[in-house]
Order: structure tokens, then sequence, then C-alpha cells
């Protein structure tokens, strides 16, 4: 039951997953490239801090702004391949076959990688109040709590995956016994 079809929506979906996928590569690639700057330059940091806020004593939060990024790495990585996810179900639907094995699998992966963000939100929120908190004379501020609409968006999408292996099973049962 395959029937291509032009829908507008689906293409412009396209593009945009296409073109925040492309914007999760560039941030990945700032981050690597950053790791090792603030990692030789933490000095120049400490002293242009320590300057610009007038505190002596100050001392960069190195490991804790490492640590912050490589939390942001992994949560860019892992929303391009959700996104990824994303349009091979968007590619599916415009081929008119959406009801695929394949969709719930990646369905239930795209579940499963939201959950994550989400679970890695709360130690990179603590490494972000911590930073604040060493950097409180820099007037940074920072709000932390939890997303409802990402656990939603969670329940939502193991629901989807269930929705898709039963409407594939049915399927495959209904051309069974024609």
């Amino acid at each position: 039951m395959t029937t291509q079809t032009r829908d507008p929506l689906l293409a412009a979906g396209r593009i945009i997953i296409l073109l925040a996928q492309g914007l999760f590569a560039l941030g990945a690639a700032a981050l690597t490239i950053g790791f090792p700057i603030v990692l030789f330059m933490q000095g120049q940091f400490t002293e242009e801090l320590q300057a610009e806020i007038g505190n002596p004593e100050l001392v960069f939060p190195t490991s804790a702004i490492l640590g912050l990024m490589l939390l942001a790495l992994i949560v860019v990585i892992m929303a391009f391949f959700f996104l990824n996810k994303m349009r091979l179900i968007i590619d599916t639907v415009a081929d008119g076959d959406p009801f695929v094995p394949d969709n719930s699998e990646r369905l239930t992966a795209m579940a499963w990688l939201m959950l994550a963000i989400q679970i890695l939100a709360i130690p990179a929120a603590g490494l972000a109040l911590y930073i604040t908190k060493v950097l409180e004379d820099a007037n940074a501020t920072i709000d932390a709590g939890i997303d409802l609409n990402g656990v939603i968006m969670v329940v939502v999408l193991f629901i989807l995956a269930r929705v898709f292996r039963h409407g594939t099973a049915m399927r495959e049962d209904l051309e069974g016994t024609v």
C-alpha cells in the first residue's frame, strides 16, 4: 500500500529538520573546538574575570565549564539523531507507507533519546548553577527546573510507538486475510 505524495507540509518539515541538523552539527563542532580552547586558555580567562569583576581570588571554574560543555555536546548529538529519526519517518509518510515496523522502532528510539536529554538536563542545570554561584559577581543568572513539555513528549512518543506497532500488525493481518 505505497502511494507517493507531494505534501508541502512534509517537504517543509524535511527542510526544517535538515537545517536544524546542520545547526546541531555546527554546534557540536563548536563545542568540540571549544574544549581545548577552554582548557588551554583558562589562565587568561581567570585573569580577565578577575580584572572585570575586581576579585583577585576568583578562579575560573574550568572543570565545571568543561563538564557543562560535555553534557551540551552529548545533548546536541542526541538531538541530531532524534531529528534524523523524525526525518526518516517523514520520508515513509511521503512514500505513502508510514505504518512500517521501522517507524515504531524509530519512535521508541526518539522517546529514549528525549528521556535521556531530559535526564541530562538535571546535572547540566546543577553545573550551570554552580558556575553562576562561582561567578556571582559577574551578574550572571540562570533559571532551572523540570521541563514538563519534555516529559509529556517522552510519554507521547512511547504511546505513538505502540500505536504504530499496533497499526503495522493490524495492516499485516489485514493483508494476510485478503
